[in-house]
């Protein structure tokens, strides 16, 4: 009996004092705490608008002026995730260099006067490949990925002290002046926790006391996670948190949604999910409503690029260009303005909502309003209409024209200063302007990449390999190869090939004979192919591609990628299964990779030759120069001419393109591709393409991106740019 008395008086120290979220003893006058109605910062409550930039999707160059637009924008926070992959490339070796200084990044967002939500995760997802895991986890002995697994939780606790160790170090915590008032630890684990059984629910509660225990002096929170453990708040991702969010998992945790998708990730041979600003304002009103909101997070607010080969399977390398801040950094109306106005409404009210008493009525079938009553002076009322039609109501005996969809706000519970159905910002287009073509055969050079045979490689095995297992991620690229002797009776033979990877090539004695492709909904593809045999040793080579490595679901360790069937049918039969019991000779990533070729100073470890341009080849290496454009606006490349593979600038690779790959509308999925202005010298740009699949290099042109503002709202005016 003793002991459920001292229980119950600590739940009520907790309610009366709000949850000190895992803070130290020490309470100064920045200390984050919360109870159940909202953070409490410093002292004083907060409704927090908050939007995710990652700052390895762009530039430190780019950061000052990112940061600036989201607090313009009517942000007070910046949420990033923590990147493990680049930030611990190989165990105990840390990198926290140019795109990838953290500490800078945050102080940048600190200098402007914003907070900051760290996800630490260290699992992220984020359509980064392998959803931020370095992929040297794979190798530890024993590991399973986020469950109650010795190996996994050592790695894990250890990357994750990493990181709050050195943010302890430069006082970045708020409990020590700075901007970091929450962290998140894992990253929607209730999609995977069922699959784990009772270790899915003891690696919860143990990656919940782990964090706490690292006494940051600020909360800790996880988004979908409807047990997250106490003090740790469960947070709400989706579009329609205001709809699907259950609730905090206590009284005295306040409602959060961490991910209000601005749009969605694109994928290659996908189309741009398009989300209006109507909608998204509709449903962050809607959540600060109905759910007594205090924090909501816009994911992504700045998507950037997914540079180099970061970008998770098939996703493209532009990341939610469709976010208020598009991803170039340019300001995209109607979005960013109409939710700036939303912003500026809400905090004219804050206190009112904070402090009121809510109460919700019925103003029709299908309209409801949600009231906040301070006792002697503020009101605020939201007066929604979940109608596709306008309706008329009534409102405490005042009569309200309500447009269809649409939720209005009364900051005096008399007057509508905003609906989010209607815009009042300005209208935007973007605009490409090609600066330059560089269509002088003469301008470019180019190399074939080396198809090697069997007696070329050093790595052997009488089985088919899984693909990341021999790559390491080091490259997108394995060569699967053999040698085999055709009975001379073997007539019209066909190549057969099945795999699990994204992508194949099939070469025999060294000519292109066919290759196929996968999509993000299609986990294994296969094809067919007509060959030519000769009457001695023929020698197989199959190109196995992966555009990025998976990054989402239980057992990540244990994907298997790569070919899984390979054989020649002869007179419309089976006669040759090579896929068991054949000797298969293996070579990680291309010659040009090896040798770095995209790079001043190693060109001329290669011979360079002329380009013909009649002949467009796959497995080709071309290279150019080119000045950059005048003026400080936002580069782009158009590679709509060309097929697929990675483009370099400098040396450095601006990412994954696949122009070939058409969206059901006929067009590229992408075809500008970001060139940031830090990558750039004022002439003699280095540009270095790698061509799967053969395209005209002659039509790739140097772009200028920039915004115009129109007159009159244009219904689909979120969708004028797509990925162009």
């Amino acid at each position: 009996m003793e002991l459920r008395i001292w229980v119950m008086v600590g739940v009520l120290v907790m309610v009366i004092n709000g949850s000190r979220g895992g803070s130290s003893s020490d309470e100064g006058d920045d200390e984050v705490t919360y109870d159940g109605r909202s953070l409490i910062v410093g002292g004083q409550r907060k409704i927090l608008f908050s939007g995710s930039i990652h700052y390895p999707r762009s530039t430190p160059e780019m950061w000052p002026s990112l940061i600036a637009k989201a607090k313009d924008g009517g942000l007070d926070v910046i949420q990033t995730y923590v990147f493990w992959s680049v930030h611990e490339p190989q165990p105990g070796q840390y990198d926290f260099s140019g795109r990838y200084d953290l500490v800078k990044f945050i102080k940048e967002v600190q200098a402007q006067g914003l907070y900051v939500c760290l996800r630490i995760g260290p699992y992220i997802e984020s359509e980064w490949s392998y959803g931020g895991f370095p992929f040297w986890l794979h190798d530890i002995p024993d590991i399973s990925y986020r469950t109650d697994n010795e190996p996994f939780k050592f790695y894990m606790q250890n990357f994750t002290t990493k990181i709050v160790n050195l943010m302890k170090s430069e006082s970045l915590y708020a409990s020590q002046g700075g901007p970091i008032i929450l962290s998140q630890i894992e990253n929607e684990y209730q999609n995977v926790e069922g699959a784990f059984g009772n270790k899915g629910r003891s690696y919860v509660r143990w990656a919940a006391s782990m964090a706490v225990g690292l006494q940051t002096g600020v909360p800790w929170v996880m988004c979908k996670q409807t047990d997250a453990p106490d003090p740790v708040i469960n947070t709400c991702n989706g579009m329609k948190c205001g709809e699907t969010f259950t609730g905090p998992n206590s009284p005295n945790k306040p409602s959060m949604w961490t991910e209000n998708w601005t749009s969605f990730f694109q994928v290659f041979g996908g189309k741009p999910y398009i989300r209006s600003a109507e909608e998204i304002a509709y449903n962050v009103s809607l959540f600060l409503a109905k759910n007594s909101g205090c924090y909501v997070n816009y994911y992504m607010y700045h998507g950037g690029t997914n540079f180099g080969r970061t970008g998770t399977s098939y996703v493209t390398t532009s990341y939610y260009d469709e976010a208020p801040l598009d991803e170039y950094g340019l300001i995209r109306q109607p979005k960013y303005g109409h939710l700036r106005e939303l912003h500026k409404v809400v905090k004219a009210c804050s206190k009112t909502l904070l402090e009121g008493k809510k109460s919700n009525l019925s103003l029709g079938q299908l309209q409801e309003a949600y009231v906040f009553q301070e006792e002697n002076e503020g009101c605020v009322a939201f007066l929604m209409n979940n109608d596709t039609h306008s309706a008329n109501v009534e409102f405490q005996n005042r009569s309200y024209q309500l447009p269809a969809k649409s939720i209005s706000i009364l900051p005096d519970c008399v007057n509508i200063t905003f609906n989010t159905a209607q815009i009042t910002t300005e209208i935007g287009k973007r605009n490409a302007k090609s600066e330059q073509v560089i269509s002088s055969a003469t301008r470019w050079e180019v190399l074939d990449e080396m198809i090697p045979n069997f007696s070329d490689t050093s790595l052997k095995a009488d089985s088919l390999l899984e693909q990341m297992n021999v790559t390491k991620d080091e490259s997108d690229y394995l060569w699967y190869t053999l040698s085999f002797e055709a009975d001379p009776s073997c007539s019209e033979p066909v190549l057969h090939v099945r795999s699990l990877a994204h992508v194949a090539y099939a070469f025999v004695n060294g000519a292109y004979a066919g290759g196929a492709h996968g999509s993000r909904n299609d986990k294994n593809f296969s094809f067919e192919t007509p060959i030519k045999l000769d009457s001695q040793m023929n020698n197989i080579s199959i190109l196995s591609v992966m555009v990025g490595l998976p990054d989402s679901g239980a057992y990540l360790e244990r994907r298997f990628t790569g070919l899984r069937e390979v054989s020649v049918r002869c007179n419309g039969k089976d006669s040759y299964d090579l896929t068991v019991n054949t000797t298969w000779g293996y070579k990680v990533g291309l010659l040009g990779e090896d040798l770095q070729i995209y790079k001043e100073e190693n060109l001329g470890k290669v011979v360079w030759g002329a380009l013909e341009p009649s002949a467009a080849m796959p497995l080709t290496w071309y290279k150019t120069t080119f000045d950059a454009p005048k003026g400080d606006d936002p580069v782009a490349l158009d590679l709509t001419s060309m097929g697929k593979g990675e483009a370099w600038i400098n040396g450095q690779s601006i990412g994954r393109y696949w122009a070939s790959l058409l969206s059901p509308q006929g067009i590229p999925s992408q075809s500008m591709y970001h060139i940031p202005r830090s990558f750039l010298k004022a002439s003699e740009n280095l540009l270095v393409l790698f061509e799967e699949v053969g395209g005209d290099p002659l039509k790739v042109s140097v772009n200028t991106i920039s915004w115009t503002t129109t007159s009159k709202r244009n219904s689909n005016a979120d969708d004028v740019t797509t990925y162009k």
